[in-house]
């Protein structure tokens, strides 16, 4: 992750979530990572998705248009 320039665009608490939102992106030709956040033993916390500096917009794009 630290040879390209990263940027968080959706965050949740859900995996289910992270996981439909990054095959959204996927299915556009987008990369993006999952950053896990979430504590196994007390369960709180969230999940991060990021995508290359120059996907920010068509990313977001997608997110905002989707319904979660």
């Amino acid at each position: 992750m630290a040879d390209k320039d990263w940027v968080k665009v959706f965050e949740t608490g859900k995996e289910y979530e992270i996981e439909m939102v990054k095959d959204m992106l996927l299915e556009d030709l987008i990369e993006s990572v999952v950053m896990n956040k979430k504590d196994s033993a007390y369960l709180f916390g969230y999940f991060e998705l990021y995508v290359t500096r120059e996907n920010i917009m068509r990313a977001r794009t997608l997110i905002e248009g989707a319904e979660l």
